[in-house]
């Protein structure tokens, strides 16, 4: 039987294992600008934007004090965080610049732009905007077409400036 998931359809949440959770914080509360919502216990906190009940989960209870998983092991590739304009994403990549902390790339997939980096534990992570539906790349036959082409970081920052 074919099904097709429903449009309205969208991820919710992601909970990630952490070595440490305050460092942890520190990353995505701190640097990235996320909510503390609630902490559950000494070993668990869920974190948002917008008072959202969580958007991000991070747990040590399998994970406290351990090592990154390797690169080349199964898992989870990335975390995605969408920003709602491309300003946004213009004053994240500034903060990320004055920490001094290391961006791992930054593209134009035509849909979207995008900046990529590691969290404490060497979980990706990309911040990105979407560009207007309309303004999707499409081939002569109206499908889809996405790229990973450098993104102009100078352009984008130049949107602070007044």
């Amino acid at each position: 039987m074919d099904y097709t998931v429903p449009g309205g359809t969208r991820i919710g949440h992601v909970h990630l294992k952490v070595a440490d959770l305050e460092r942890s914080l520190g990353f995505y509360r701190d640097l990235l600008g996320f909510e503390l919502m609630q902490r559950y216990g000494p070993d668990a906190a869920f974190i948002s934007a917008g008072g959202y009940h969580h958007h991000i989960g991070l747990n040590t209870w399998y994970s406290k004090n351990g090592n990154p998983s390797p690169r080349n092991a199964a898992g989870l590739f990335h975390t995605a965080i969408v920003y709602p304009a491309r300003k946004d994403l213009a004053l994240i990549l500034k903060r990320l610049l004055d920490a001094g902390y290391p961006i791992t790339g930054a593209s134009d997939h035509g849909v979207s732009e995008a900046i990529y980096l590691d969290d404490p534990d060497k979980n990706g992570v990309e911040l990105y905007w979407d560009r207007p539906r309309e303004q999707w790349p499409l081939d002569a036959n109206g499908k889809l077409v996405m790229m990973t082409d450098p993104l102009d970081l100078k352009g984008l920052l130049q949107l602070l400036t007044p």
